[in-house]
This record gives C-alpha cells, structure tokens and sequence, in this order.
C-alpha cells in the first residue's frame, strides 16, 4: 500500500474498477457495465486480472436469482447452457440429516407450498400427516418434489428463455462459466480487460484507494473498486484490514474435497436438484453436469483426518474414483465485519464464505452487484450513505444466511458421531434461531417472521427444512369446516393436478439438455 495524490474529478464516479476475475469479479464487472451502458454519462468499468491466480472453481450450484442476472446482462440462455456444460436444478435432496436410517430424505423444493401469496399450508401439515402418511411435506405442498423423483425438466424446448413451469436454478461448470462471462463483458458490454498482477494498491491522502500499480509499472486508477480478490482479499483486508468475523463456533466444516466424476455412458440420467448426503463428520455434494457430475465431500477438521475424508469421498462415488484426482479447498467460515469501506466494495470469496449447503456464494455475489448495480453512487458524498446501506443489508443477509445453514444441522436426530451431536449443543445455536424454534414450535413460519425487504432465504425455506426434519410442531388444530380448510384443499388439488399435467407433458432432464445444445431456446 503506498500513498498517492487523489484523481480530480470534482468527485463524480466515472470509472468503477474491479479487481479480480473469476466467476465473482466477471459477474460483478458484467452486471455493473450493463445497468448503466444506456445512459448518456455512461461510467468506465474495467477489470484487472491475474493471468496466474486460478479461481476455486467448484462453485457449481446457484438459485434462480441467476436466471434474472443473465437475461439483465443479455446472455442467452441455451448458449450459456452449450457452453456451461450446464443443467438445470429444481432444488436439493437431503438424505441421512434427519436420523441417518434407510429411507431418511427429504426435498427443499424451489417452488413455495402452493397458494403461498393467499394461505399458509404449514399450519394445515399437522392435520394431514396421519391421514397422508405417504407423502413428506414437500410432495404434499407442491408438486416440483414429485419432478424431480422422475428426473423431469423444469420446462420445455417450447418454453421461452428464463421461463419455467416450475422455478429453477442452474448448475453449472465454474471455469467454463467465468469464460462465458469474460468474452460477453468484453465483446458485448465494454468492459476493459486489463492482465497483470497488482504489485501494491495507491492509496489517496484522504484514505480513499487511488488505484492499483500492477507488475509492469501500469497503474489502473479508479473511483470505485470492487475487491473480488477472493481469500486473499487484497483491498478489503490488505489496505482496510476489515476485521473477519469468523462462525466455526455454529457451522463446523472447515474443509472440503472435490471430484469431477465422469457420466458412465452418455445416455446416465442427470438429477434435477443437488443432492446432500450426510456422512459420519459432513457431508457429500452430488451435482449433475452434461458431461460429468461434480462430487465433494465438506466436513470438519475436528472431527475426521483429511485421509479418512478422502476415503469417504471415493467410497460414495465407488469404482469410478479409483483413477480420478481430488482437490483439497479449506473453508474459514465467516464474513467480514463490514463490506463496503470508503471507495472500497467486498463481493465474492473477500467479503466472506461458509459450506456450500444450500448455494448462497453465488447468490450473494448477485445480490452485492445488484446493489451496486442498481443504484451506482453518481458522487463520491453519495457513496458514504450507499456504503452505510450495503453493509446493513449484508449484515443482516451473513446472520440469516449462518442462521438457516445451522437449521439443517440443530434439528437433527442423528447421535451416531460426535460431529452430529456436537451440532446440537445448545451453547452452537445462534441466539435468534434458539428464539425462532421456540416461537415455531406454536407458529409456522411466516412472512411476517423476515420482515427484510429482500430476504436470502424466507419462511418457504424454513417450512421445507423444518417439516423435511420432522421439527416437533403443536399448531393448533383447523376446523375441517373452517374456510381456510377449504382453501387449502383447492390449493392442494391445484397442484395435485398440476404436478400430474406436468408429468405428462414435460421432457427427460437429460432429454431437454440434449434438445436445448441441438436447437437452442426461442426468445421472450
């Protein structure tokens, strides 16, 4: 860090510098240059990049937020499913959380309990359960748990881009990914793509970053940066030296080990959803791609030895590990204390990183950069306030986002190993989720429960984990003869109905993965 004199420009933000590649830094410099490429003082946006740093590249599960940042950026969606490798993903199956007996799983669908906007079917669940002791909660709200059982797509080759019958995410190729999005920022929206490696950052007299000085001497100057630095966190931390705020004390895993399996033949189904299964000290990630399947084992230093996590791992995946290589990523759980300092912004793997359970580092990576994106401070007195906006809203989202992961772990019935004991212990509980148990034991969750304008994960989230674990609830019994009872009934048929039309009439995943890379997808 080196002091350097302040650029005058009467204080207007006229070039926003992102630091860093990858999937955060070309997301960020992507949605950034195409909020604003139609206005007459249209702002600078380049992008600096190391031609030797590599990126994680394992981050290959997302939320439907992503179908939102890539039609606001203009790609089009079957070229990024060729080029992807991608598929698409209805939500996640988790299997052995709950007692780890055969049989134990349950779904998170990305569809909400059907009639969501007009009536909560959570509070109805009790009353059903002993006459619909065949159907968990997540088949009986809805009907996507049900497609993703017979390996159905969320659409059809018919169906417009960004358009689904049932709501879906992507799971996708990292690398191939960060590609896709370099050239289209690049070619399409105008960002400059600057290579070298930042030898020290110029810092101004008044505290605020100057700009970077790479390798060669080329000095990028900016009035806004985004630190996409990943752990290195070079702004964020190297110059700011914001504090990280670490939460191994509530969510355990401090490791993980990955694997790209191969598909056996070409014609292997592809799960529509991520599939989490609980192992002795973590657990397994199961993801399907066109060519191959992304397998990783996330666990706990504390609890297993790397060797015996990686045994573990190629025991899931079975005879196809033996020649395959892993890669080893360790995960310091935790979130800086702020993330916007001065002209300074922290998005991606910088501003902070928990276990990749439910695909919130992508989501939060959308988020940032729809914040910045959204309302680009024009000044820089305007951008003291934004920064004071930034880090309220992301403080709140790092809280509920550690508070919901924990979820999936305290409400666990699972003694067997110490990893899941040690996950029950009162003293590991966020005080909030303590309080909202107790409260959700009389009271389903509701909207009312997350009153945040833009909630990461809201009460459809925490009815599907909490009803899929068999959270012991006492909600007060519904009159059959009451009117919400009839409600929910006509809700209930309207999916029932829906879920069977749809298992009529939508394609294999596979199916359509193959149509989408022979034809593409019409437009809206």
């Amino acid at each position: 860090m080196d002091t350097a004199s302040s650029a005058t420009n009467d204080g207007l933000v006229e070039t926003i510098v992102v630091v860093g590649g990858g999937t955060a830094g070309w997301i960020a410099a992507a949605r950034i240059a195409a909020a604003n490429r139609n206005q007459a003082n249209r702002i600078t946006v380049k992008l600096v990049e190391s031609a030797k740093i590599g990126t994680i590249g394992v981050g290959e599960g997302t939320w439907p937020t992503m179908r939102n940042t890539l039609a606001k950026i203009g790609l089009d969606e079957g070229d990024f499913i060729r080029r992807c490798d991608a598929a698409f993903k209805q939500g996640a199956q988790f299997v052995g959380w709950t007692d780890g007996t055969p049989g134990d799983a349950y779904y998170h669908p990305l569809n909400p309990p059907a009639g969501s906007t007009e009536i909560d079917l959570s509070s109805h669940w009790n009353d059903t359960q002993a006459s619909d002791a065949n159907r968990d909660f997540a088949h009986w709200a809805d009907y996507q748990a049900g497609l993703c059982d017979a390996g159905l797509a969320p659409k059809s080759i018919t169906t417009p881009q960004y358009a689904g019958h049932a709501n879906y995410a992507y799971h996708l190729d990292a690398g191939k990914f960060a590609t896709v999005l370099r050239e289209h920022a690049v070619d399409r929206l105008g960002v400059d793509h600057i290579e070298g490696d930042v030898a020290r950052v110029l810092v101004a007299d008044d505290g605020d970053i100057d700009g970077v000085e790479l390798s060669d001497g080329r000095i990028v100057r900016g009035d806004l940066f985004v630190d996409c630095t990943g752990f290195a966190a070079l702004l964020i931390g190297g110059v700011y030296e914001i504090p990280f705020r670490r939460c191994n004390d509530v969510l355990f895993a401090d490791r993980a080990i990955a694997m790209q399996v191969p598909h056996a033949t070409p014609d292997d189904p592809i799960a529509c959803h991520t599939i989490a299964t609980a192992q002795d000290s973590g657990w397994v990630w199961d993801i399907g791609l066109w060519t191959r399947r992304g397998v990783g084992y996330v666990y706990s230093s504390a609890h297993v030895d790397d060797e015996t996590a990686e045994r573990t791992l190629r025991r899931y995946v079975g005879a196809a590990a033996e020649p395959l290589a892993t890669r080893k990523i360790n995960i310091d759980a935790g979130h800086r204390e702020r993330f916007w300092e001065r002209n300074c912004v922290a998005i991606g793997l910088s501003a902070g990183f928990v276990e990749p359970l439910e695909a919130s580092a992508l989501m939060l990576v959308e988020a940032s950069t729809d914040a910045i994106a959204d309302r680009i401070p024009r000044t820089r007195a305007a951008m003291d306030m934004a920064a004071r906006q930034f880090n309220a809203t992301f403080q709140h989202h790092w809280v509920r986002i550690i508070e919901f992961l924990k979820l999936h772990y305290a409400l666990t019935k699972r003694t067997d190993t110490d990893f899941w004991r040690d996950h029950t212990a009162p003293s590991s509980l966020p005080d909030s989720l303590r309080e909202r148990l107790a409260f959700w034991r009389d009271h389903p969750p509701a909207p009312g429960d997350f009153a945040h304008a833009r909630e990461v994960f809201s009460w459809p989230s925490y009815q599907y984990v909490m009803h899929g674990m068999r959270f012991e609830t006492s909600y007060p019994q519904i009159d059959a003869a009451a009117p919400a009872a009839a409600t929910a009934a006509k809700w209930l048929r309207r999916s029932d109905k829906m879920g069977a039309e749809l298992g009529r009439q939508l394609p294999r995943h596979r199916e359509l993965l193959r149509a989408i890379r022979e034809h593409g997808l019409p437009t809206i």
